[in-house]
């Protein structure tokens, strides 16, 4: 059985998380808190599920999504975690997959890639393995303004701050982004942040 643990505090997007996995014949437990979810981990029915992945809400009073990893980290559980983000989020989501997170989601997501980030999460329960050699190789490729305007973007800033920061155009800074998606192979900025912290 798989099984999707749901954190997050707004109840509606909550909800209709629900409605989408369950229609996807995930089974799906839902959380309005980090400290509901971590209630239940002596529920030894949790414990004894082979599959299963956490999708937790980066900001959330109470204890937070990175807290939340801390502590599954603590106790060893191995379950995949999925980090779900708002709007300039993006700094938090870097350090939440440096602490493991399989990986992140910027809201609004489409239902699609959700659905395959989860799938792949799953295919690959705990953390991926890094590679630093192959993406040092990849992240080579670079011309020194295409890195400094990738640590830009992985700092969850837009063209035109990257733009005004580096002295540029916004039309150059969205040029060298793409060159940058082709040279690496990347498709979005997840992608992007991975290859930065070693994965390759």
């Amino acid at each position: 059985m798989t099984l999707i643990h749901i954190i997050d505090d707004n109840d509606g997007f909550r909800d209709s998380l629900f409605w989408l996995l369950q229609a996807n014949q995930f089974t799906v437990h839902t959380y309005a808190s980090a400290e509901e979810f971590i209630d239940t981990l002596g529920n030894t029915e949790i414990k004894s599920l082979v599959q299963s992945c956490v999708l937790t809400d980066v900001r959330m009073p109470g204890i937070s999504g990175l807290e939340l990893m801390d502590h599954l980290r603590d106790l060893k559980l191995g379950v995949p975690v999925i980090v779900m983000t708002g709007h300039g989020d993006i700094p938090l989501a870097v350090e939440a997959m440096r602490k493991g997170a399989y990986s992140f989601m910027e809201k609004p997501f489409e239902a699609s890639v959700l659905i395959n980030s989860i799938k792949g999460a799953l295919e690959e329960p705990g953390t991926e393995l890094r590679n630093p050699l192959r993406a040092k190789a990849k992240l080579d490729q670079l011309s020194p303004r295409e890195r400094q305007v990738l640590e830009l973007v992985c700092a969850g800033q837009p063209n035109k701050v990257i733009a005004t920061t580096l002295g540029i155009s916004v039309k150059t800074v969205e040029l060298h982004r793409s060159r940058m998606f082709n040279k690496l192979q990347t498709k979005n900025i997840q992608d992007l942040i991975r290859l930065t912290l070693g994965y390759e």
